[in-house]
């Protein structure tokens, strides 16, 4: 409870430094989809092209979906397949889960850990999490969104999420990608009004 607390505080002198210095949550997140668009169309894998970028549309930054979370993790669990859209699968373990509060409704969510990436130095200690809810086919991809995380980013069993941030996947622009498809406990109850929206052509 005190280190909650603590953090709270925390993320409370930050944002009150952000409004100081000129720049609101709302710029941070606009400054942050400008570097994402920038990544997704300089990899040499990208879905779409420059003249493609007009098409990505976002919800206004909304920081009622920035909370956070209590993990819970898993240790010890076993490697398993996820579905993707490509029929191919890919191994995952499951790291733990995640329990949080948006507009009143109390969710949880799996996070999981690629074993390939595990292998890797660079990159062993990204976590992902696939997820659909409320908006999926309404206003987001019908495949459902990510969201990004690192075991970095877990202090004393808790986590910020924050929905603004994530993104859709790459079988949301074209096809020929194998993009993990959320497994049905990642089915949220609520909507998420936040991040990315559906790719229009």
């Amino acid at each position: 409870m005190f280190f909650k607390s603590l953090l709270f505080f925390i993320l409370l002198f930050v944002n009150v430094g952000h409004y100081a210095g000129g720049q609101t949550y709302a710029d941070s997140i606009l400054q942050y989809r400008k570097q994402y668009i920038a990544d997704l169309i300089s990899d040499a894998r990208s879905p779409i092209k420059p003249s493609q970028v007009k098409g990505m549309n976002f919800f206004k930054p909304d920081r009622t979906y920035r909370v956070l979370g209590t993990v819970k993790e898993t240790p010890g669990s076993k490697p398993f397949m996820i579905e993707t859209h490509s029929g191919k699968k890919k191994p995952f373990r499951e790291y733990g889960t995640v329990t949080f509060t948006v507009n009143d409704t109390i969710a949880t969510l799996h996070i999981y850990q690629s074993i390939d990436l595990i292998k890797d130095a660079a990159h062993k200690d990204d976590l992902f999490i696939p997820f659909t809810d409320g908006s999926t086919y309404d206003y987001t991809y019908g495949g459902g969104r990510y969201l990004d995380l690192s075991i970095k980013d877990i202090n004393d069993g808790t986590v910020l999420l924050d929905f603004n941030k994530c993104y859709n996947p790459y079988c949301a622009y074209a096809d020929g990608y194998s993009c993990p498809i959320p497994p049905v406990e990642n089915r949220l109850p609520m909507s998420i009004k936040a991040g990315e929206l559906m790719f229009t052509q």
